[in-house]
């Protein structure tokens, strides 16, 4: 009975030790995924307020804030991505290209930097660049902005003149976005090119019936014009007809309304 009861106070002491030094790990590491967690979260907020920033063109804010997310994390793909979007801003392409690059190598899965980028290159007519990095981007199906990302690699893929791939991105954006009215156009007016009217009647019926039923939505040469080789095509007077004086009082000036002045006079 002595024994156990000398060893008792041993026993208690040395689970004691144990239990501190277990306890000290698990407080050492909580505090370090704290510290790393309240650091990404510093960082993110911070590339928000930029990003927020560049859309309005502030661009000193949007440097300060970048600034501060580099001193916390200078390898953060994110922060590395919206400083490329300042320099391009800034007509600084070569620095804005490698902090593309940069936050790509960093993180390749980060697919807003490769989209970041694919408008750069297609800023620069560098469209078979673009395609590849819009490409990479629309295989993320966990990224929020896939449909513009498809939408993105449709306009690419008209300007490298592949219109079956541009018609096949241009239908996936209609179905992501379910309808914006700029995918609908977009995918009516290649079908027109494609000769396909019957399709493209069918997606212009759905842009004519969002435009009517939001004010907010009005619309332009291009809406304009596809609709009225439309109509042209199935021989409705009527809507060709509407569609061009309003094309003609709306926009006299444009691109679109010289098309069609060209178009009727070939066909007399």
């Amino acid at each position: 009975m002595k024994g156990k009861a000398q060893s008792s106070p041993l026993l208690t002491a040395a689970l004691l030790i144990v239990g501190l030094m277990l306890s000290g790990c698990v407080t050492t590491t909580d505090s370090r995924f704290s510290r790393e967690a309240d650091r990404d979260k510093a960082v993110s907020n911070y590339v928000q307020l930029a990003t927020a920033y560049i859309g309005q063109g502030n661009l000193d804010r949007a440097r300060h804030h970048l600034d501060r997310a580099l001193e916390i994390s200078p390898d953060s793909p994110q922060a590395q991505a919206a400083m490329g979007l300042v320099y391009n801003a800034e007509n600084e392409p070569e620095l804005a290209e490698r902090n593309f690059k940069r936050a790509i190598a960093k993180d390749g899965n980060y697919t807003r930097a490769r989209v970041y980028y694919g408008g750069y290159l297609f800023s620069h007519s560098r469209f078979e660049e673009a395609r590849d990095q819009y490409s990479v981007a629309s295989r993320d199906t966990g990224y929020r902005e896939r449909g513009a990302v498809f939408y993105n690699l449709g306009m690419t893929e008209e300007r490298l003149g592949n219109r079956p791939a541009a018609e096949a991105a241009y239908r996936r954006s209609v179905e992501l976005t379910r309808g914006e009215a700029r995918t609908l156009l977009s995918l009516s007016r290649v079908l027109v090119e494609m000769d396909d009217y019957s399709a493209a009647s069918l997606y212009y019926s759905r842009l004519q019936t969002l435009i009517q039923r939001n004010p907010r939505l009005t619309h332009s040469p291009e809406s304009l014009f596809t609709g009225i080789r439309i109509a042209r095509h199935f021989e409705d007077r009527d809507q060709e007809v509407s569609l061009t004086l309003l094309l003609r009082n709306e926009y006299p000036n444009s691109a679109e309304y010289q098309q069609y002045k060209v178009l009727i006079a070939n066909e007399r």
